[in-house]
């Protein structure tokens, strides 16, 4: 089937998405409805929207995020036998039926609302059209993370083909984008829009506005290393104009009856389990958001196991790597509250952690240190996920002990030797803010992998083994490999894409942003 990424039908588009995925057998095809939707009626645009927030986060989320960024990240080592992807495998169907349930079901709705709202469409509503734009900047950012080049500004085209954007263009259209949409937004301010069909904000323009500078300053400093001084300026720009600053910001995408949250679904197919890297910090930091993030291991109060990542299958079958001596996921992300438990979506924390790093390297964020941001984010943490007690923030700021030697089957040594008091020593600092900030931003693995990659912290664990010859287990797998269906039905773009890579179409191959 050739994918030509046009809209769905009214009646797939209004509808949001109460279909499940269970496990990786197999994936249907999705977009089978090729008609072209010229125009949504004014009282489906919200419908339409919210059904573009709900299905970018759960379209194929186990096969996008929890088999690959969430194991790259080291929130969660693999328990499954039959998975190899915490061994570096780039599992062709599971990329595959992860791009199919973007593109062929988040994206049409979303076109929808921004054909008929831009300026000039059948609907022209600029605060609607804005937030919209913010949303699709959110939507694609994971994803040309993943394979660097994507369809970005041919989606939608109705032609045969579909012209892959560079890297590079994308994340520049992205930070144009943000600061053409908050600044619009700036123009309505105080109002609402989208009201209960804005499954993250109920329609407050206010919040909008600071979730897009947030998503403005991550963007800068991704893209710090390669276009330094444009990131300064965004990153600049972004505070400016007002980020996330307490968790009454956070971004929470609200779950349903018939919309649930995919990860506390994807807890009871039983495939993953806390990380080394998260038990060697959280442990060695005696850090009390450990139970509030992993269950104890079954049968005890307080003892949390986690394993490395990479394990064979036999290695896998240890009694020690068992499911019943390892650390699940804490009660909320069980599934019996997968339809009231709201899925992350971004943390105030992370915007005062970004700060601290911009502070780092000169940039005016807001007028204060590198210390008090870093500081700041941890309390705004700790408060996130309900440690309010100023005795305890303060004694956890101000801890000097570093992450632990674990007593597992491979006697893996500590992750790190940093303390979280904030160090006197510039080489360290940078270490202490990501390794926070990943600590933080749990249990989102699409930021993990890619700040991971970007600054080689926190100092994660190398592959027990890998299956990948490209990516060995002392390596870090860069990007995904492009989609084989793409080349099946999109192959003239699909081809030319690798070029624009600026590498071989592997694993090992760096993204744009993502230099030495």
């Amino acid at each position: 089937m050739k994918r030509r990424y046009k809209i769905l039908s009214l009646a797939l588009i209004t509808a949001l998405a109460g279909s499940t995925y269970s496990c990786t057998d197999n994936f249907d095809e999705i977009n089978t409805n090729k008609t072209k939707l010229t125009a949504l009626d004014g009282s489906a645009i919200g419908n339409a929207f919210a059904a573009a927030q709900y299905r970018s986060i759960q379209a194929s989320w186990q096969t996008f995020q929890s088999l690959f960024a969430d194991l790259q990240g080291q929130y969660f080592a693999n328990i499954a036998q039959n998975f190899s992807s915490d061994r570096n495998v780039m599992v062709g169907n599971w990329l595959n039926g992860a791009w199919n349930g973007f593109y062929g079901t988040a994206i049409p709705p979303l076109l929808g609302v921004l054909d008929n709202t831009k300026p000039g469409g059948p609907n022209e509503n600029a605060a609607m059209y804005a937030i919209a734009s913010i949303w699709k900047v959110y939507m694609y950012l994971p994803r040309t993370d993943y394979w660097g080049p994507i369809p970005y500004s041919q989606v939608g085209n109705g032609e045969a083909s579909v012209e892959y954007d560079t890297q590079e263009a994308i994340y520049k259209d992205f930070v144009k984008t943000l600061a053409a949409s908050t600044a619009s937004l700036q123009a309505v301010k105080g109002t609402n829009v989208f009201g209960n069909n804005d499954q993250i904000y109920a329609g407050s323009v206010d919040k909008w506005i600071l979730f897009g500078n947030t998503l403005r300053l991550r963007i800068a400093m991704r893209m710090s290393k390669v276009e330094p001084a444009l990131a300064k300026t965004e990153a600049e720009a972004a505070v400016a104009g007002g980020v996330l600053s307490t968790n009454a910001d956070d971004a929470f995408l609200k779950v349903t009856a018939n919309s649930f949250n995919p990860m506390n679904q994807a807890t009871a197919w039983n495939e993953f389990r806390m990380s080394a890297a998260m038990e060697s910090v959280l442990k060695g930091y005696a850090d009390p958001r450990i139970g509030k993030y992993y269950a104890p291991v079954p049968g005890t109060v307080s003892t949390f196991k986690g394993l490395r990542n990479g394990y064979t299958q036999g290695e896998l079958g240890a009694p020690e790597n068992n499911a019943n001596a390892t650390s699940n996921v804490a009660d909320q992300f069980l599934p019996a509250v997968q339809a009231t438990n709201p899925f992350a979506i971004m943390y105030a924390s992370e915007a005062y952690f970004l700060r601290a790093e911009g502070a780092l390297k000169g940039w005016n964020m807001g007028g204060g240190t590198a210390k008090e941001y870093y500081e700041k984010g941890i309390e705004t943490a700790f408060k996130q996920w309900g440690i309010a007690d100023a005795a305890v923030i303060a004694a956890y700021t101000n801890g000097t002990t570093a992450p632990i030697a674990l007593n597992d089957m491979v006697k893996t040594p500590a992750l790190s030797d940093i303390p979280v008091k904030f160090s006197t020593d510039p080489a360290k600092q940078l270490e202490q803010i990501i390794t926070q900030k990943w600590l933080a931003n749990y249990p989102n693995g699409h930021e993990a992998w890619a700040e991971y990659r970007r600054t080689g912290y926190p100092k994660l664990y190398a592959r027990i083994n890998s299956d990948n010859p490209d990516s060995p287990k002392d390596a870090v797998v860069r990007r995904t490999p492009f989609v084989i269906g793409e080349f099946q039905a999109n192959a003239a773009a699909a081809n030319a894409a690798i070029s624009k890579l600026g590498g071989e179409d592997k694993s090992s191959t760096r993204l744009w942003w993502d230099k030495p």
